[in-house]
């Protein structure tokens, strides 16, 4: 892997629902100066604006299932064809199709990927996350209740924030067993092509991020 300086990156970030994935991508975007996807947010944000694909996405979120992909993979391609630099992916590749179908658009475009980080923790863990989850939904910040301002307030842009509709240990529990079953072998594919890099992500956010940036901050 190169200097963080020498070229644009492309990362994806894997791990379980609650695992971090959206706050460490934010972060890398910002610290290397990267685009960035959340596929998550971009779905919640289509459900709330009633567009075509909200509609089609709200039942299957509702039950707490990824989405299928065909549609994760055209909403890939679009967003894709628009990045002129490097970039961070929260959400895709979710399964093994999701996975090949970035190998052949990266190929396509004689492009390659950088690394895909796993962030591991326990899902303990993950299910006392998601119960003190919260998110805004103007700035699509997301963190723990313990971090909002007095009423509620997001601590970026002091937007009324709360958890989210999704968060029940019901659909926790159903999109971890997604995870494990969808999401295992595209993190058993990254580690066969060379490019996997575990982190505990059980630690503070800021060790968490140090971790990962270190990924990218020297040669491995």
């Amino acid at each position: 892997m190169t200097d963080s300086a020498a070229r644009p990156l492309r990362i994806i970030l894997l791990g379980p629902p609650a695992s971090g994935k959206g706050t460490q991508g934010r972060r890398l975007a910002r610290d290397l100066g990267l685009g960035y996807l959340s596929t998550g947010a971009l779905l919640r944000e289509n459900v709330k604006n009633s567009t075509r694909l909200g509609q089609q996405a709200k039942p299957i979120l509702d039950r707490g299932e990824y989405l299928p992909d065909n549609l994760m993979c055209p909403i890939l391609a679009d967003w894709l064809a628009d990045q002129t630099g490097g970039w961070v992916l929260d959400g895709f590749p979710r399964s093994l199709p999701q996975a090949l179908f970035l190998d052949e658009w990266l190929l396509g475009n004689n492009l390659k990927l950088d690394a895909a980080v796993s962030l591991d923790v326990p899902v303990s863990g993950l299910l006392a996350r998601i119960l003190e989850r919260v998110e805004c939904p103007a700035c699509r910040w997301t963190g723990q209740n313990q971090q909002l301002l007095p009423g509620d307030l997001c601590p970026v842009c002091n937007s009324p924030a709360g958890p989210r509709a999704d968060d029940s240990e019901k659909n926790f529990r159903r999109r971890h067993a997604e995870f494990i079953s969808l999401t295992h072998p595209v993190i058993d594919h990254y580690r066969h092509l060379d490019k996997l890099r575990a982190c505990d992500a059980t630690a503070p956010q800021d060790e968490v991020s140090a971790r990962i940036f270190s990924f990218f901050s020297r040669p491995v």
